[in-house]
């Protein structure tokens, strides 16, 4: 008789909720600071190497609240000296000829020498640099970037993996990429036990999970991968431990994708991340260059678009997202205010604690006693 298939459930940040601790921790003096290779960051936060969110001034300005944005090396900033008028042509394209516009944009190549200039406008600033490319660039990025001053080094699509099998183009070696930068590398991006463990075994410092949950993105609907973000990081979690156990080295968990509010941020820490990485979220401040826009990095795709460009509006200040002071209750900001607080009440004084906070399946948490709010009133 043939094996059956069998299903797992599987679980999103809608899904689980956090229970409180027997103890609980004034907010202010929690730590939330994390670190990666060498580099340790106050805020355990990354912006996603999406161009709509990360251009040099907003990669400084992240950087001197604490946090860490990725720059897209594949992108508009290292495609146009000048990006802003792409930028206008995207923000005014109607939906229907959104997608259009950004494959006619992203058709031209990448300059090289821009990368150079885009790191170090970033490192003369005096924060850490991170830049991001696709696998396939990486062996002719990397130097240059690091050439450049960069200090941490992304490798990023939509699945990666430690195995990859074809007959047209050289599989990158991780192992040998990470021995030869001789700096942090993050890969991802990853939801599975196996996959983070031979990335790991690899060499990444990082590891971003989560595949299709970004608010851009269509990949589950266009490709059918993926798998919702807290049962993803918790898998990815395990293998950390597992890891770091077997060997004594700690490699970053990042879930990427997926959080709206600072609800999803503390859940995906209790799910065991070490950092979040944020898209749409940072595409609604004011300083993002996506004028009110965000799209995914795989939308421009020639031949098979998986992402939509979407309205984000301009919602407030970075420092409003991050820290406040906020008069909206639907918890799009203040989400360091949010994780401490949450932290707080669940007795977590580091991430480390907070990565190990019990947490309940909870179907009906949004309409659990919400009558009022659902009625508009």
């Amino acid at each position: 008789m043939a094996t059956r298939k069998e299903l797992r459930r599987s679980y999103t940040f809608d899904e689980v909720a956090l229970v409180p601790g027997a103890v609980t921790i004034n907010p202010d003096e929690v730590d939330i600071s994390w670190s990666i290779g060498d580099l340790k960051f106050a805020l355990p936060v990354m912006a996603a190497a999406m161009d709509a969110v990360v251009d040099p001034t907003f990669a400084v300005s992240l950087g001197k609240m604490g946090g860490l944005a990725v720059l897209n090396l594949d992108g508009l900033q290292t495609k146009f000296a000048d990006p802003m008028g792409a930028f206008a042509e995207i923000a005014a394209a109607p939906q229907e000829q959104a997608t259009a516009v950004l494959q006619k944009l992203y058709q031209g190549p990448v300059k090289p020498d821009l990368i150079g200039e885009r790191i170090q406008s970033i490192k003369k600033r005096g924060v850490v640099v991170a830049a991001s490319t696709i696998p396939m660039n990486a062996r002719q990025y990397g130097p240059i970037a690091k050439e450049a001053g960069v200090d941490i080094f992304v490798v990023q699509s939509t699945v990666t993996s430690a195995r990859h099998v074809s007959r047209r183009m050289p599989e990158l070696s991780f192992q040998q990429f990470c021995k030869e930068m001789g700096l942090p590398v993050i890969v991802g991006n990853c939801v599975s036990y196996q996959a983070a463990s031979e990335l790991m075994e690899a060499g990444a410092a990082g590891l971003l999970i989560g595949v299709g949950p970004g608010a851009a993105c269509t990949s589950r609907e266009v490709l059918g991968v993926g798998v919702p973000q807290v049962t993803a990081t918790i898998d990815a979690a395990a293998a950390r431990e597992d890891y770091y156990t077997r060997t004594g080295r700690y490699v970053a968990i990042i879930t990427d994708g997926g959080m709206r509010t600072g609800g999803d941020v503390c859940k995906a820490f209790a799910s065991g991340a070490d950092a979040v990485m944020l898209g749409s979220a940072f595409a609604q401040a004011e300083e993002a260059p996506g004028q009110g826009f965000q799209w995914g990095m795989a939308t421009p795709h020639a031949n098979l678009p998986r992402g939509t460009r979407i309205r984000t509006g301009r919602t407030g200040t970075l420092q409003q997202i991050l820290f406040g002071p906020t008069s909206r209750t639907d918890g799009t900001q203040n989400l360091i205010g949010a994780l401490r607080t949450s932290m707080g009440v669940c007795g977590a004084a580091n991430l480390r604690e907070m990565q190990r906070t019990e947490m309940v399946i909870a179907p009906a948490f949004r309409t659990e006693g919400k009558i009022w709010q659902l009625r508009g009133g």
